[in-house]
């Protein structure tokens, strides 16, 4: 799985899959009457039976279910996760609705603060009012610029007022070889567009992106005034600007290696290489005082701009501003705003209808305040009893992974022991924070939408900026609590599991030990193995970005890791589209490791140790079958397409049939044989770790 990072924190994350919440009680989920039948946890009804295991593992499994469940219209992929978070979003609009209707509330508290936001955000006849009224000053205040030094300011305050950031990324974060130290961090950006190579490829699906993208602009540009020739030609100066930036970018699968983008200045020399960024002088614009270093991810692409900033007259570099206010605004604007969003958006995912506006309000509530958001989720909806059992699978998980490291014949006793000194150190956290994020200063206006999100954003800025001379705060959390993923955080050597993602089909008190060992035990084997994988093994015990490999150690780790590389390489989606393996090595190589770990832990238990059948599947093809339904579903073709280009993990097909066709167990459980299409030979079976 894999978290994004407005801190440049790198994080590994699960993401894409999960169905029914867990009971919350610590006994066996108990039949409504005895009429009922008992829960189904492994269900023949959605498995294709006339599907050999062995010949696609993934149809076999979940066949039926994929022909008879249909991706809704609102929806660019459907499954597991998907039905999981849907769950969570009806739960969180139940307590929105309810919290949104309780008036009255003290000025600051954490109900009025989530109940009004969500007001606010509901609250469409205000909204549809004041059409675009809420950015018409930052139009207004572009239009006034006369020089390049306007423009540069402009780009300036848009960060620190919560305008949007156009040209680079900027952010305070840990740095990666200092990890109790927090740093000024730049880095490439500038781009409307999900990927360079969507600016750079000219095949039929490039063009249509791109063209969708130049009539986004131009209608965003028309409705707010524009005649449509200039619309147009807004539209064509953005989009050239934009590829130009592109060309200058990193690809993803350069930066997986998280030296190439460490580079460490100090703020003058920096300066010298981007002569009309002065880094000096603008870092205190950007409330950046008294630092002497930069930590700069892609410093080509920062000499690129510099010059391109001389190159490009002032008007197009106003028409690229008032773009950045544009794009950055419209979801939160009038109807005619959001319809045109949606088109666009529409034309990368293939979704058919817009997501309805309580579920998007429920999103961007979480997304917002989701610490306070969380706390009314965690009283509601997790038990406990489910922590401490969590708490017991990773301590399980934990020890089987050091035993596994033990045992590995590929390794050197010296790297072994800083490896399990590693492990031994992780951190771990369940369910929700020790330590709520109260979002002190954040004002919430039941009447103003708009304004709520900009003092949020400028909230946000403030808050990562001023973390700069505090200690490193490693209490704090990358994800909120209700949602349905988990990640591995490298700097941190942390492992974390929101309370979202303790529910089936990933857990269940109710569910057998293999249910719940294929599961959430192959989640936490999956964020366990990312500490390990080829770019968490950079990191050392306390987070550090530094070797502690031994040269042979490392070279036989690349030799590995190279199989499951071009394993990957070879699976296709559309029929010509191919799974990129160097882009999704980190998340393969979790899949791979984590379900090892989770099977042998499983292993040890009361039924793994035996061969009694449920619902006429063996405890170990219940373990896998549990493996493959957590992947269930499909996708729409362009949701599918722009995934192989962005997305760090492989289709769910691959990721569910990949890592167990390594595995002898599997092969054993399900008698797989010479023949089957699956099939590799006992010496062609990878293992890392």
């Amino acid at each position: 799985m894999k978290l994004k990072f407005s801190n440049l924190m790198l994080m590994g994350a699960l993401c894409l899959s999960a169905n029914v919440f867990a009971s919350g009680g610590d006994k066996p989920v108990k039949a409504k009457s005895p009429n009922d039948p008992p829960k189904k946890f492994i269900d023949p009804a959605n498995m294709d039976l006339s599907v050999k295991p062995g010949d696609n593992f993934f149809e076999y499994a979940n066949g039926s279910w994929i022909k008879q469940n249909a991706i809704p219209a609102k929806e660019t992929r459907w499954g597991s996760f998907n039905i999981l978070r849907q769950e969570n979003t009806d739960r969180l609009l139940k307590l929105l609705t309810e919290v949104s209707k309780t008036t009255g509330q003290p000025k600051g508290s954490l109900k009025q603060r989530v109940g009004d936001l969500y007001a606010s955000g509901m609250d469409s006849l205000t909204i549809e009012k004041k059409s675009y009224t809420p950015i018409k000053a930052d139009l207004a205040r572009i239009d006034k610029i006369t020089d390049l030094k306007g423009v540069i300011n402009e780009m300036i305050y848009d960060r620190v007022n919560g305008v949007g950031s156009p040209l680079f990324g900027f952010g305070v974060g840990q740095d990666s070889k200092h990890v109790d130290t927090y740093i000024t961090q730049l880095r490439q950006g500038g781009t409307s567009l999900p990927d360079r190579d969507n600016y750079l490829k000219d095949d039929a699906r490039s063009k249509k992106i791109q063209e969708a993208l130049k009539t986004y602009i131009t209608s965003l540009f028309t409705l707010t005034g524009s005649s449509a020739d200039v619309a147009s030609k807004n539209a064509n100066t953005v989009f050239e600007l934009e590829k130009t930036l592109a060309k200058s970018q990193m690809s993803r699968v350069a930066m997986r290696d998280p030296n190439v983008t460490y580079n460490k200045f100090s703020v003058a020399d920096f300066s010298k290489t981007t002569p009309h960024l002065n880094w000096v002088k603008l870092l205190p614009m950007l409330k950046v005082n008294g630092q002497d270093t930069v930590l700069v991810g892609q410093p080509a692409f920062f000499k690129d701009i510099d010059a391109l900033l001389a190159s490009t007259s002032v008007e197009d570099w106003k028409t690229y501003l008032k773009w950045n206010v544009l794009r950055n605004s419209a979801s939160s604007l009038s109807s005619p705003f959001v319809k045109a969003s949606f088109a666009y958006s529409s034309a990368l995912s293939g979704q058919q209808v817009e997501t309805p506006r309580n579920e998007r309000m429920s999103g961007l509530v979480d997304g917002s305040l989701g610490e306070l958001l969380g706390q009314l989720y965690v009283e509601k909806y997790f038990t406990p009893a489910a922590k401490k059992y969590m708490i017991d699978l990773v301590n399980n998980l934990k020890v089987t992974l050091g035993d596994r490291i033990k045992r590995l014949d590929w390794m050197s006793d010296a790297t072994k022991a800083k490896a399990l000194a590693k492990l031994n150190a992780f951190t771990v956290k369940i369910g929700y924070p020790d330590n709520w994020e109260k979002y002190d200063g954040v004002v919430i206006d039941r009447n103003d939408y708009a304004g709520n999100l900009k003092r949020i954003a400028i909230w946000r800025y403030n808050y990562n900026v001023t973390r700069l001379g505090r200690p490193v705060d490693k209490t704090r959390w990358g994800m909120t609590p209700p949602t349905v993923n988990a990640y591995y955080s490298p700097t941190n050597n942390e492992i974390a599991f929101p309370a979202g993602i303790l529910q089936f089909p990933f857990f269940d008190f109710g569910a057998d030990d293999a249910v719940n060992y294929g599961g959430i035990g192959a989640v936490i084997g999956h964020e366990m193995t990312h500490g390990f994988d080829d770019q968490g093994r950079r990191y050392d015990a306390d987070g550090t970005l530094r070797d502690w490999w031994t040269k042979e150690d490392a070279e036989k780790f690349q030799s590995r890791a190279t199989l499951v590389e071009n394993q990957y390489n070879a699976f296709t989606v559309l029929d010509t589209m191919h799974v990129n393996g160097k882009l999704t090595l980190g998340e393969n190589l979790a899949d791979l490791g984590g379900l090892n770990v989770a099977y042998e832990a499983f292993k040890k238990t009361k039924q793994g140790q035996s061969n009694t059948k449920i619902d006429g599947f063996t405890p170990d093809q219940r373990f896998f079958l549990s493996w493959a339904q957590v992947w269930r579903g499909s996708q729409r073709p362009e949701a599918a397409a722009q995934r192989i280009l962005t997305d760090p993990h492989s289709p769910e097909q691959f990721r569910t049939n990949a890592p167990v066709t390594n595995m002898d167990a599997w092969y054993a459980a399900f008698e797989v044989k010479p023949g089957d299409k699956l099939y590799k030979k006992p010496e062609d079976r990878i293992k890392v770790w």
